[in-house]
């Protein structure tokens, strides 16, 4: 029996989890929903299936197991809570919400309800990552020191004003670090371990008509003692792919993307060559850096196949909802520490407020 899915939101980037859907066995999209009924119905012909502009409606269909949220950031928390109450599966798409507040709404709904939850970040499942991952995990680093990631992309003014949720506080939550950067700052804690401190600057250099910042720079105070920084914009002509350092005494990588840059350790090992040989082809897109609509649907399809096997095996999501939460938390705290010129501590006691 094929596992339903109903996509939330009919954007840029449910296309992506449509494809995803699509390139897995046993798994169907059933439903799309949207408050434009037109919206709803174009993007059901294109993807075959019904389309629903009472959100109600569509969960109370017994074919739809699991709901994908691809609402703007700050509308994610109603449709997640609605879908957990109809005892649906939630995979919320990034970032989980825009505070901690509406994160917490979230999980205690999912949890209340006996549904699994997924964050969706799917740079964890990249082929790179993984092996980086897992080198860590293994010690080969000795003791970790520098954890830096960049993200440097290029986004047009036409990009902001394409959409009126663009680049505001309420819908959009942040800027480039809400919005691109988030995949990094996921990895960066998840790569170097908890993040105890940060001090962070921003600014709006190259937009007009936003509220949010287009680059930043924040450095880190990780708990285990090891630096780092995360860098991020959107006013880096023409944008440059991702990339992430990872340093210690007893070894070094680099990853731009999902290609290996460098691999080395003070001990090698058989198997790095392999590693090496694998993570060096150029994947040959430019992965968002210029372009939001260039990127692969293969992280999603690869997340989307670990939260069904949760599900199937009563096990939790590799990046569940207390997962995803975190790298919110990083992000208002680099926030906090940019508008008030001070070292912020985590974890974050409340939400930051603002200045006016």
């Amino acid at each position: 029996m094929a596992v339903g899915f109903g996509i939330v939101g009919c954007g840029m980037i449910a296309n992506f989890h449509s494809e995803a859907i699509a390139h897995i066995r046993g798994a169907k999209l059933v439903g799309c929903y949207s408050k434009t009924l037109a919206s709803a119905e174009k993007f059901a012909a294109e993807k075959g299936c019904q389309a629903y502009d009472n959100l109600d409606e569509m969960l109370a269909n017994p074919e739809i197991d699991i709901i994908t949220i691809c609402t703007p950031s700050g509308a994610h928390m109603e449709p997640a809570i609605a879908a957990a109450k109809a005892g649906k599966h939630v995979l919320v798409e990034k970032p989980l919400e825009i505070t901690l507040k509406r994160c917490d709404a979230i999980i205690e709904a999912c949890e209340k309800h006996n549904v699994k939850l997924g964050a969706i970040l799917p740079s964890r499942f990249g082929g790179a990552n993984l092996a980086l991952k897992a080198a860590i995990d293994a010690g080969r680093f000795g003791t970790l020191t520098l954890g830096d990631t960049y993200v440097k992309w290029w986004r047009s003014q036409e990009y902001y004003d394409s959409g009126g949720w663009r680049g505001t506080w309420a819908l959009d939550g942040g800027g480039a670090y809400m919005n691109q950067a988030i995949h990094n700052v996921d990895l960066i804690y998840w790569f170097m371990g908890e993040v105890a401190a940060v001090s962070a600057i921003t600014g709006t250099l190259a937009h007009e008509r936003i509220e949010v910042e287009d680059t930043g720079v924040a450095a880190l105070q990780f708990a285990n003692g090891a630096i780092g920084t995360i860098t991020a914009t959107t006013s880096a002509y023409p944008g440059f792919l991702k990339k992430t350092e990872i340093c210690g005494t007893k070894g070094s990588a680099i990853i731009e993307q999902d290609d290996i840059l460098h691999w080395e350790f003070e001990k090698t090992l058989a198997r790095d060559a392999k590693t090496i040989e694998k993570f060096s082809r150029k994947s040959g897109n430019t992965g968002g850096a210029s372009d939001p609509k260039a990127i692969s649907y293969t992280g999603h399809m690869e997340q989307f196949k670990d939260f069904i096997s949760a599900i199937q095996k009563g096990t939790a999501p590799r990046v569940d909802g207390r997962e995803g939460r975190k790298s919110v938390e990083l992000i208002l705290a680099i926030y906090k520490s940019a508008w008030t010129g001070k070292r912020v501590e985590l974890p974050l006691k409340s939400d930051p407020k603002r200045p006016r």
